[in-house]
């Protein structure tokens, strides 16, 4: 009889199992500052030391690679080096017998081309394009390039309202943004090395609670200008923050009775109170923004217009229309797009769901919006329909477990095929055909019909979230490039058949996030200011803290507790609640103020203006 044994591993597997985990940690956090040539070195090196050595390919030509890395850094190579990396990695792809030797050299393969003018710099010039200015990785990350850094330091400190002016010389919704910014800048935090990221938004959402209103800057003298700003939504009130501090006088138009564009009728009460998000158009409008609401463009007035009557036009309308599902039954009673639905709950025209059971069509955060909505609303039963995994979901991890834990039943690996009504045209339910897994493409995994019976789920109400489009038509009609369903900007925001006519935002890039239309505002408010002839600067006059010298010990992420379920579903309040001082105090203490140590210390200074 044969006997089996149990291995544990052995000391020096844990040790090896950790470092890796540790060098796990450190990818994560790279900054984009790092050299792409050396970074493709590095993955090289550990790809050869996992390579069993078997194969010619592997064991040589890994080597062979890494040298010729190699020669690039140490400023040894020609042109034709980067030839021969070209030739070396093809080879080993083609010949290489396990997946080590193939994946490595593709990785230099694609690297070789993706970033050549990294390596022509190191061959020709012998220097390093990636040092030449290094990012501060949290900043880095953030689309409106936020002194990250420096408000944690000034909240540490209890300055809140310092915080807020220094939030605002980039980004106007500091107070928004603490509620629902999907902070990508915590990706790259370097802390990730240590333990996990500093909760950067919640330090955000911190300080302006702390700090209540806090007035904005004093505007610069004026220009005589005058300038238009199509959409109130957080791309347009940006645009338009930035431009009346420079000294323009700005008028905002907005169709919809008032401001804040999809951050009012788009996302719900409890992820963000509407009384919080008047803070912050308030403080906008205390600049000298004029408003004139309730009016469309194409119907109330035209962008040719609006062009002959001001010095410069910004197009910043945002993706305010919903997409279809170009299903049989698709017109069916009861069947809704999640930007109307959520509109009405905006407008309060929407009705009670009492008793109804409600099926949401898609894996978004406006799906998961509409969902516990609907929750919200009385439904007696809510799903979310998605063809894909819950790993697939685009909406953010935390919004998928609020939504389970608010009871919300999640059918995966469905596609909806076709729509049942009855009689009388109302929606009866969706019939959805089941997925399986299928091949990775573009580095997500599809899914194909496994084969089997559609099954039928019952709703009277059904949500469509698969996403939105832009109301481009009178725009095209009046000359402005169109391409694609999105208005086509050239370089700088403008259009060279329509000078002084500019766009911007998700009407030029497709439905994006609230910090990506915030800072597309910036950069567009300091185009038309070098358009109309001037080069404003916007400052903070904030005094950042100096950092403490002090260890960094390894310390727990302070996240921000929510209202319990059972209790959160009975209204519209928010959901989240905020830090106290003594835990922002320590979550604050966490930051490794690399704006100072390592990354900006070469900048001989932080940038307090732009």
């Amino acid at each position: 009889m044969s006997r089996l044994e149990l291995r544990s591993p052995n000391q020096a597997q844990l040790v090896v199992e950790g470092l890796y985990k540790d060098l796990e940690r450190r990818i994560e956090s790279s900054p984009p500052g790092l050299c792409p040539v050396d970074m493709s070195r590095a993955f090289l090196e550990i790809c050869h030391a996992q390579s069993c050595g078997k194969c010619v390919p592997c064991r040589v030509g890994l080597g062979q690679l890494k040298n010729l890395i190699t020669d690039v850094l140490d400023g040894k190579a020609t042109i034709r080096t980067l030839t021969e990396i070209h030739e070396t990695a093809k080879s080993i792809m083609e010949s290489a017998d396990c997946a080590i030797g193939y994946e490595a050299a593709n990785m230099v393969y694609k690297g070789a081309i993706g970033f050549k003018d990294d390596y022509v710099e190191h061959i020709m010039y012998h220097r390093c394009l990636s040092t030449l200015k290094q990012p501060v990785p949290c900043v880095s990350r953030c689309p409106a390039r936020v002194d990250i850094p420096g408000y944690i330091a000034l909240v540490r400190e209890g300055r809140y309202e310092d915080a807020i002016r220094l939030i605002r010389k980039d980004n106007p919704f500091p107070t928004t943004c603490g509620f629902i910014c999907e902070h990508p800048c915590e990706a790259l935090c370097r802390r990730n090395m240590i333990d996990d990221a500093v909760n950067i938004r919640g330090l955000k959402r911190m300080a302006a609670d702390a700090a209540g209103y806090v007035a904005p800057p004093e505007c610069a003298e004026s220009t005589g200008k005058n300038i238009a700003v199509v959409g109130g939504g957080p791309g347009g009130l940006s645009a338009a923050y930035f431009l009346q501090l420079m000294g323009h006088q700005v008028t905002v138009y907005e169709m919809l009775p008032k401001l804040g564009g999809m951050l009012r009728y788009g996302i719900p009460n409890y992820r963000l109170p509407k009384e919080r998000l008047d803070d912050d158009i308030q403080a906008i409008l205390d600049t000298g923004v004029k408003v004139d609401c309730g009016k469309a463009i194409g119907k109330d007035y035209s962008i040719v217009d609006l062009k002959e009557k001001y010095d410069a036009v910004l197009i910043t309308i945002g993706a305010s229309t919903d997409k279809k599902l170009g299903l049989e039954g698709e017109d069916a009673k009861g069947v809704i797009s999640a930007v109307q639905f959520l509109r009405n709950v905006g407008y309060g025209t929407q009705e009670s769901l009492e008793g109804k059971e409600v099926a949401v069509i898609g894996g978004g955060n406006v799906s998961m919006d509409a969902v516990r909505t609907s929750v919200r609303l009385g439904a007696k039963k809510v799903s979310i329909v998605y063809r894909r995994r819950v790993a697939d979901m685009t909406a953010l991890p935390d919004e998928i477990s609020g939504a389970e834990a608010e009871g919300v039943e999640i059918k995966t690996l469905m596609a909806p095929s076709r729509i049942e009504k009855d009689e009388e045209g109302n929606v009866k339910g969706i019939w959805v055909t089941p997925q399986m897994i299928s091949n990775i493409k573009g580095g997500r995994a599809s899914v194909k019909p496994t084969g089997e019976d559609d099954v039928f789920i019952p709703c009277q109400t059904l949500i469509v979230a698969i996403g939105q489009d832009i109301e481009y038509q009178h725009f095209e009609e009046a000359g402005v490039p169109v391409q694609r369903g999105k208005i086509n900007v050239e370089k700088f925001g403008g259009f060279e058949e329509m000078p002084g006519v500019f766009a911007g935002g998700d009407c030029a890039t497709g439905p994006s996030t609230v910090i990506s239309a915030i800072a597309a505002g910036k950069v567009i408010a300091a185009n038309i200011d070098e358009y109309l002839g001037y080069h404003h600067e916007i400052t903070a006059d904030v005094e950042i803290p100096e950092p403490k010298l002090e260890d960094k010990p390894a310390c727990g992420r302070v996240n921000l507790t929510e209202r319990e379920a059972g209790e959160r579903v009975k209204d519209f309040e928010g959901v989240e609640n905020c830090m106290t001082e003594k835990e922002a105090c320590q979550e604050a203490g966490r930051c490794l103020r690399c704006d100072h140590f390592g990354y900006g210390i070469f900048k001989g200074g932080r940038d307090t203006k732009w």
